[in-house]
């Protein structure tokens, strides 16, 4: 069962800039299993669930309840065995492999508990490249990432490299790396769990403040429950069911 409640109402930033709110990412019907036979294990249940443009929503709940593999099949990462994804108008299933991979790299930007820096580069280095991928000369990725990595008070650290980097300066880079190519849809797996609280509260504000925008989706997943109010809808997940959501966006009946 899905219940909706209210914690007290919240212009979206869609809504602020005077942007038609429509659904950034659409889910309907979405089932997912692993294994077989015996081992089959039911991992989503005939999922619906929607994120809209300029909100950042959370989908939350306990290791193992499923939303890790939500996020996955959302960003094309996975198949499912039922249902569709539709991001900004387009059905992934639709995708060829190849298409949807392009599509990936170009409309969606990523954010992992884990970083997932290359030791080798530089922060600025880490931060350009989805646009070296997508083709661009060096110099102007390099240009474009470090102006992006000082909008996120990493000015001074263009140079480092990961090894001389702490937690917080990693994941600011993996931000920086995210948004660096203007992704329509950012998703962000656990970007809290592997920073303690005041970092993790600095993180957060960040992907507040950059990623937010009008034409574009946040979507986080988190067990982290010190995190949770910044969400501008909270969907509560248990044993691959949604169980609750929470939409703050909307003032109190």
């Amino acid at each position: 069962m899905t219940s909706e409640g209210v914690f007290g109402g919240r212009e979206t930033m869609a809504e602020s800039a005077g942007v038609h709110v429509r659904e950034a990412v659409q889910v309907r019907g979405l089932t997912k299993h692993f294994g077989r036979g015996e081992q089959r294990v039911c991992a989503l249940k005939a999922i619906d669930w929607d994120a809209r443009p300029g909100e950042l929503s959370m989908i939350v709940g306990p290791s193992g309840c499923g939303k890790t593999t939500l996020l996955s099949l959302i960003a094309g990462i996975l198949d499912s065995d039922e249902g569709a994804v539709t991001i900004f108008g387009q059905e992934m299933s639709r995708l060829s492999d190849s298409a949807r991979t392009r599509f990936r790299a170009s409309r969606i930007g990523f954010i992992f508990q884990q970083y997932n820096l290359l030791p080798a580069l530089t922060a600025a280095e880490n931060a350009a490249i989805p646009l070296v991928i997508a083709g661009w000369r060096r110099d102007r990725a390099l240009r474009r990432s470090s102006e992006l990595l000082e909008s996120l008070g990493m000015g001074g650290r263009l140079e480092s490299l990961p090894s001389q980097l702490s937690g917080g300066q990693m994941q600011r880079v993996a931000i920086a790396r995210a948004l660096v190519h203007e992704p329509q849809l950012l998703v962000c797996d656990e970007p809290t769990a592997a920073l303690d609280h005041e970092t993790g509260l600095t993180v957060m504000n960040l992907l507040r403040d950059q990623a937010v925008r009008p034409d574009r989706a946040v979507v986080v997943v988190t067990h982290d429950n010190r995190v949770f109010h910044f969400g501008d809808r909270v969907t509560r997940m248990d044993d691959g069911a949604i169980v609750e959501l929470v939409d703050r966006t909307r003032g109190a009946a």
